[in-house]
């Protein structure tokens, strides 16, 4: 294993700690408002902070872009830890059994490593960029499937930007007519994870923040996926629009969406 993703795998697993003694008392989580359906807690402070000190300790000199606290500038920029402590709060505040902590290092741009991190299952999805994606050490890949017929994807409703439900339930209605079934788990970390395990067929979802995308896009990818946005570009980190599957499933999955962009969901 490369020796950023070690440390990656250790922060994850400190982090696990904390999330899972918290979610033995959630009585005592305390949970604000960060915007319009969109919530914070403690416990996802205490979790960024721990992951945060795992790597500061060993790249004292690396940049953060964290859920929590935006970005923090270190003295080398080309390294840059994309952090989401707690993908998964409103689940996790409402004692949903769901949530995962996301760890990506990008460098100069590209996602090098990845780690997603149930730590309630203690599932550990890890990847760096050319050498296959694995869950608790066994490699990974994706489903085979040939078009959406008799395909399970998952998808994240847009609560942040409810103006475009109409144009999103127009996609997931498409979707859903050409498929098998549909799941909206409330992780999007878990959800890409999940493509590459093969336990997911596909998955998209608009507005997304890169620090719900990072690890997860890269597990995908090493697992045989493709990531693009709505219009089969890669500017989803720009745009916050995934959507992703194997090579055969994605382009049905675009050309079924394309008739309901606007727009505004393009951009």
């Amino acid at each position: 294993m490369h020796a950023m993703l070690n440390i990656a795998v250790r922060a994850a697993r400190n982090a696990g700690k904390v999330v899972t003694q918290a979610y033995e008392q959630l009585d005592k989580v305390e949970a604000t408002a960060k915007g319009a359906n969109d919530y914070l807690s403690n416990v996802a402070a205490a979790s960024e902070k721990s992951i945060t000190d795992t790597i500061r300790n060993a790249f004292p000199e690396h940049s953060f872009v964290t859920e929590m606290s935006g970005l923090s500038k270190g003295t080398d920029d080309e390294y840059q830890w994309v952090i989401n402590p707690l993908d998964g709060t409103t689940n996790f505040i409402k004692g949903i059994p769901h949530f995962a902590i996301s760890i990506a290092l990008r460098v100069r741009g590209k996602t090098e490593h990845g780690v997603v991190y149930d730590p309630l299952r203690n599932e550990l999805f890890a990847a760096s960029r050319g050498k296959s994606a694995q869950l608790d050490g066994y490699r990974l890949r994706v489903n085979k499937a040939k078009d959406l017929e008799g395909t399970l994807v998952a998808t994240g409703f847009p609560y942040r930007r409810k103006h475009y439900m109409e144009s999103y339930m127009a996609m997931f209605g498409a979707i859903f007519a050409e498929c098998n079934d549909i799941r909206r788990s409330g992780s999007t970390a878990l959800d890409l994870a999940y493509v590459a395990a093969g336990r997911h067929d596909g998955f998209f979802e608009l507005s997304l923040k890169p620090w719900e995308i990072a690890a997860g896009e890269l597990l995908a990818r090493e697992a045989g996926a493709i990531v693009t946005d709505f219009t089969g570009n890669t500017d989803f980190y720009q745009s916050g629009n995934v959507v992703c599957a194997n090579p055969k499933v994605l382009k049905h999955m675009l050309s079924t969406i394309r008739p309901h962009l606007t727009d505004a969901i393009k951009a």
